[in-house]
């Protein structure tokens, strides 16, 4: 993977942790060539009109809180500055941090987006507003979403589909396993690879013949998954990277092991899909996004673009 490129999302409700900019510097110590954007995206409804303010008033209100902003970034970035690092800082109005985020990705193609993120309430799930579910869904750069910036990066996980149940094609559990041996090798890290398969409950299968011999579907399902999973890796160059079949939903499987195992960095695919379709179905990333205590990291393919860019 290369990294000579980082836009980090910088959070403007605080002066404290920035975990994505911790984050952030623990990569580049291994690519100390790599330049670094800190975007601050911020929006305070009360100076985005009304009657108690004139248009002027709210132009100089709102060009001060970007100024203040601007400050805060160049604060942050003095220290990486003063290691040689190259840093620029840009600050924005705007409602809509996905939309900032993503025009800001177009413009300036970085390698990675950089994105702390947090717990998502069930409400923001139901009505698809998340500002990380927008990204997962649009941002056509890798995108990393940090929840624990300060932990070096020793274990890395990535979740492969090797039967494409979730339509991602052939050459993104490819592509998965690539960056996910190149940061592997970069951090020292130790590389899983896992594969999760999910039989038909004993309950939920309606053919006389498999309920007889059930556990005879069952193997042949594990077999048909082992098989699949050992030709993808038996086309890449995984090197040393251990491996893990696990049956069950990802979203239940995946968190066990993360946890067992103490893994930093996930990495896993994710498709374009229509709005609707994901609200019934949804990513395997986005059902994950709030399950897992470690990082993510959402690959796409080679040829995503933005469904949501004009034509």
């Amino acid at each position: 993977m290369n990294i000579n490129h980082l836009l980090v999302v910088i959070d403007p409700t605080t002066e404290e942790q920035q975990p994505c900019l911790a984050r952030a510097e623990n990569l580049v110590q291994s690519h100390p060539e790599a330049r670094l954007t800190l975007l601050l995206c911020d929006y305070v409804a009360a100076l985005d009109g009304g009657t108690l303010f004139e248009s002027n008033s709210l132009e100089k209100a709102r060009a001060s809180l970007l100024h203040n902003h601007t400050a805060f970034l160049e604060r942050l970035a003095a220290p990486l500055r003063a290691k040689g690092l190259q840093v620029d800082v840009q600050a924005v109005w705007g409602k809509r941090l996905d939309r900032h985020i993503l025009q800001a990705a177009q413009q300036l193609k970085p390698d990675i987006v950089l994105k702390t993120t947090h717990h998502h309430n069930a409400l923001k799930r139901l009505f698809l507003t998340n500002t990380d579910w927008q990204l997962i869904r649009h941002c056509e750069a890798p995108l990393w979403l940090v929840k624990r910036g300060e932990q070096p990066i020793t274990q890395i996980g990535a979740a492969v589909d090797p039967l494409h149940i979730d339509d991602k094609p052939a050459s993104l559990d490819l592509k998965l396993i690539n960056e996910a041996r190149a940061l592997a090798d970069s951090t020292a890290a130790t590389l899983h690879l896992v594969h999760c398969y999910n039989p038909l409950p004993r309950t939920m299968v309606v053919d006389a013949t498999l309920v007889v011999d059930y556990q005879g579907y069952a193997d042949d399902v594990k077999k048909q998954h082992t098989d699949a999973f050992s030709d993808l890796l038996g086309r890449t160059k995984a090197g040393q990277a251990q491996q893990h079949l696990l049956e069950g939903y990802p979203e239940e499987a995946i968190p066990q092991l993360v946890e067992k195992l103490g893994i930093n960095l996930l990495l896993l695919g994710a498709v374009s899909r229509s709005r609707l379709e994901s609200a019934l179905i949804g990513h395997t990333a986005e059902r994950l996004l709030d399950e897992v205590p470690c990082d993510l990291l959402i690959i796409k393919p080679d040829d995503f673009r933005d469904p949501s860019k004009p034509a």
